[in-house]
């Protein structure tokens, strides 16, 4: 195997797939490699920790064919410290790679890439794809994935819920406390209904490139993979029924809050610094005749706090929230007032922008 590169491409690439390498947890040392396989001029760098793969096709010059794995870390710090703008030279010789510049030269001790796991495929014939812009899916997937779950006894909450309804795509994501609903893609033509790990939606939010436009989705039975540009990962989805959401969301509030989303972001602020003590409970009161909202905080060891704003209510309630999950779930939203709308039962609060309503978060009460 024979390759010439620009360090900057080389070091992005080995950045990117690098992640997944150092990442895997596993009793086989080969996960911690880097696969560097070069076929007919094209070369593609690769690392995989068996539930999630990542591959990077780097363009470079003067090839010869090969393949042969090296250990990831020790790659990329080692081309990461090389001066920009040298051209980087790897050969291979048995399982022994030599890089150099121009004054730089190092060997390290690589693997057979006999031994390394065959990557997932998918069938692009038979795929359900999807195409959408990339600020639309950074956006999109990040307001989603906050609301996913780390209980792995609980396996169906700790991905990210890819479905279709009346002809659009949403993504959606619980933990069983809240809720987060994004309507993706507005008129597709396929369905599908897949979970995909939280882990691999956030690699993908990490390893977008800078010069691309659009993002490709492509579903089998069993996994997805995202194609950005010549930047590929490929994730196992994850196996189960997830919840029918759906039902939970309320279709209306007894009582209606419009309010500054900067202003209740800063007053919730504040009042958890007083509900720390008390799992994270602060109040949310709405009283309509003097025309205020207000969120309030109490604790026994440090004293209690209460802020207020002006604004219209529609009928008088009062609700008990988790500070961080309703601070989330403001941090999400992008809009200068926001909805806030809550029942006088125990019904879901929900929370969403006044005019924008493509992102819909959803908070379970506190006992009081």
């Amino acid at each position: 195997m024979e390759i010439e590169v620009l360090q900057e491409k080389l070091a992005r690439a080995l950045s990117t797939v690098s992640r997944v390498a150092m990442g895997a947890k596993s009793t086989l040392p080969i996960l911690s490699n880097v696969l560097i396989k070069v076929d007919k001029e094209k070369v593609s760098l690769t690392a995989t920790n068996l539930d999630m793969a990542v591959v990077d096709f780097v363009p470079v010059t003067n090839t010869k064919d090969g393949a042969i794995t090296v250990p990831a870390r020790l790659l990329a710090e080692f081309v990461q410290n090389l001066p920009k703008g040298e051209n980087i030279r790897l050969t291979s010789n048995g399982n022994k790679v030599k890089i150099s510049t121009s004054k730089y030269s190092s060997i390290i001790n690589g693997a057979d890439a006999a031994d390394f796991p065959e990557l997932p495929n998918i069938d692009e014939k038979k795929a359900v794809i999807f195409k959408m812009g990339v600020d639309e899916f950074k956006t999109g997937a990040a307001e989603v994935v906050i609301a996913a779950s780390g209980d792995t006894t609980r396996p169906a909450l700790t991905g990210v819920y890819f479905n279709t309804d009346k002809g659009s795509l949403y993504i959606a994501a619980t933990d069983g406390y809240r809720l987060a609903e994004k309507k993706f893609i507005e008129k597709v033509q396929s369905e599908v209904a897949a979970i995909v790990p939280t882990a691999s939606v956030q690699e993908v939010l990490r390893s977008i490139p800078e010069d691309i436009d659009e993002i490709e989705i492509l579903f089998d039975d069993t996994q997805v993979r995202f194609r950005m540009g010549e930047l590929e990962i490929t994730s196992k989805l994850i196996e189960g029924t997830f919840p029918d959401y759906r039902q939970l969301i309320p279709n209306n509030s007894d009582i209606l809050v419009t309010v500054n989303r900067e202003e209740l972001t800063r007053i919730v602020k504040i009042a958890a610094l007083f509900a720390r003590e008390s799992n994270r409970a602060i109040n949310c009161v709405a009283d309509s005749k003097k025309g205020k909202f207000i969120v309030s905080s109490i604790s026994n060891e440090i004293g209690e706090n209460q802020s207020e704003i002006d604004t219209k209510v529609s009928e008088d309630g009062s609700v008990k929230l988790d500070s961080r999950f309703l601070m989330d779930a403001l941090n999400a939203l992008d809009e200068d007032k926001v909805i806030f709308g809550f029942s006088k039962d125990v019904s879901p609060v929900l929370i969403k922008n006044e005019k924008d309503d493509k992102y819909r978060h959803i908070i379970m009460p506190l006992n009081n």
